[in-house]
């Protein structure tokens, strides 16, 4: 039991976007060790179909069980809306996803009973958060708005350019007008617009879902009598992505704020 409560938890993402749960993992559970792998040479997972997300889901999840991992975090929204069901049902091993931990805090947030949530185009196609909501609170009423420029706006580091500024108007007026009291920021780049979102929807609350999924993975190693039994460390964190690894470092800047180096490998 001392070994496998010391083991690392994975974190995996089609690309850099998944760096946004590390963040918070790494702030929730200062003390784990982590995996991340990011699935560059695929990226993005929003133009794949179903049956292919699953089989690269497949893929990863059997690298992460090589690297003995004591639970595993689906931080790609598209991965989630997959194959989160499939993949719980495989592995020996406790398997969350953001999707879950999203539309769990909202609920939890929102006063009129009216959420919001915003995603890429094939993670607002799947309705996997209407689905989700309409399992757990069916009184609850959801609004959803694909953006699928915010990414590359993001991996750009254009974060608090003008353009970003009128494109999010774009999409985020028309939520404005629907009455929402909570969004949901349904993909792991989204809290990197954090703030140029804010001062559209002044009364909204936002809802990080990168954030509620390090909150969901620390409730849930508590309860399961799972969190390390390390305490005189820092975290130790190895990344992994399957194509270019130098530009993967260059990018993770704007998620993380600081260098980090990482490691090709095939899967």
């Amino acid at each position: 039991m001392e070994l496998l409560r010391n083991r690392p938890i994975g974190i995996f993402d089609s690309g850099v976007g998944g760096l946004t749960v590390v963040k918070n993992v790494c702030k929730y559970l200062p003390k784990e060790d982590i995996i991340y792998f990011g699935d560059t040479a695929r990226v993005p997972y929003g133009n794949k179909s179903r049956a292919t997300v699953i089989r690269f889901t497949h893929e990863i999840m059997t690298f992460m069980m090589k690297q003995k991992v004591k639970m595993v975090v689906v931080a790609c929204n598209t991965a989630s809306s997959f194959s989160l069901s499939i993949l719980k049902k495989t592995y020996p091993v406790p398997v969350v996803g953001v999707i879950d931990a999203g539309v769990e805090r909202a609920i939890r947030f929102s006063s009129k009973g009216k959420i919001g949530v915003i995603g890429t185009s094939s993670t607002i196609f799947s309705q996997a958060y209407e689905k989700r909501l309409a399992k757990i609170a069916p009184e609850y009423g959801l609004i959803s708005k694909s953006c699928p420029l915010f990414v590359p706006l993001v991996e750009n580091k254009l974060i608090n350019d003008d353009i970003t500024y009128r494109i999010a108007k774009k999409y985020l007026i028309p939520l404005t007008k629907k009455g929402i009291d909570t969004l949901i920021l349904g993909c792991t780049h989204y809290p990197i617009l954090k703030n140029v979102i804010k001062k559209i929807m002044k009364d909204v609350k936002l809802i990080d879902s990168s954030s509620a999924v390090a909150k969901k993975v620390k409730k849930m190693l508590k309860h399961m009598d799972m969190e390390t039994s390390r305490r005189n460390r820092k975290s130790r964190i190895k990344y992994y992505v399957s194509d270019d690894a130098k530009g993967f470092c260059g990018i993770a800047g704007v998620f993380l704020r600081e260098k980090i180096k990482a490691k090709k490998v095939i899967i």
